[in-house]
């Protein structure tokens, strides 16, 4: 199992959410790839890998995924934000499910927990993706995901460098028929979520795009 966490401009929830899951008893390999930052990141214990300038969540996580590909060949990987939202026992509860499992498995998030910009926009892209795709998913923008080792070289080769990528993975697997099993979790927001780097009109605005391709495209 390795750990992925795509992070830019990390506070000082990076160095104790490793710590936590470490101290949890996760002693596989943790992996940071850093998008860009303006201070190149440090973690002492993870594997950090870094792109010279910003290039967006997907790309971040696809260099991660292609790097555990050749340096950690049969291991799952989990995904997390490192910016204190995810519980180190959330992150334990989808990396047993993947494992077990052998499917995607993502961390659902309480919609009553979510700030009300998150609430909107999960409410409207949850009634889209299943008009898409007749699957329902109950987090759509979810940071805290699985995958089985079987499925990291297909990921890679889903489109996208921003947050769309993370919807055009799930509108992939549905039209793959990849299993996506689901598990809620206790997400944690700090000053309503303002740590986020989500840009809200133009990141939406692309996975809008991306619902509104696979639509146009499944026709």
């Amino acid at each position: 199992m390795v750990l992925l966490l795509p992070v830019f401009q990390p506070g000082d929830g990076l160095p104790r959410l490793v710590a936590d899951v470490r101290k949890a008893g996760f002693d596989d390999a943790i992996v940071v790839v850093d998008d860009g930052s303006d201070h190149p990141v440090d973690v002492p214990g993870c594997t950090v890998l870094r792109h010279p300038a910003n290039r967006g969540k997907g790309a971040a996580l696809k260099t991660g995924f292609a790097y555990v590909t050749t340096a950690h060949p049969g291991h799952e990987v989990v995904c997390a934000d490192a910016d204190g939202q995810h519980s180190v026992d959330d992150i334990l509860r989808v990396a047993t499910r993947v494992r077990d499992s052998g499917a995607t498995v993502l961390g659902v998030r309480r919609v009553r927990r979510m700030p009300p910009r998150s609430q909107v926009g999960n409410a409207i892209t949850r009634v889209l993706f299943r008009a898409a795709t007749g699957r329902w998913v109950g987090d759509t923008q979810t940071g805290l995901r699985g995958y089985p080792s079987t499925l990291l070289s297909w990921l890679v080769t889903v489109p996208g460098e921003r947050f769309e990528y993370e919807m055009n993975v799930l509108l992939a697997a549905a039209r793959a028929g990849h299993a996506i099993e689901q598990v809620e979790i206790a997400t944690t927001y700090l000053d309503g979520n303002a740590s986020s780097h989500f840009g809200s009109v133009r990141d939406a605005v692309r996975i809008y795009r991306a619902l509104l391709r696979f639509v146009v495209l499944d026709r």
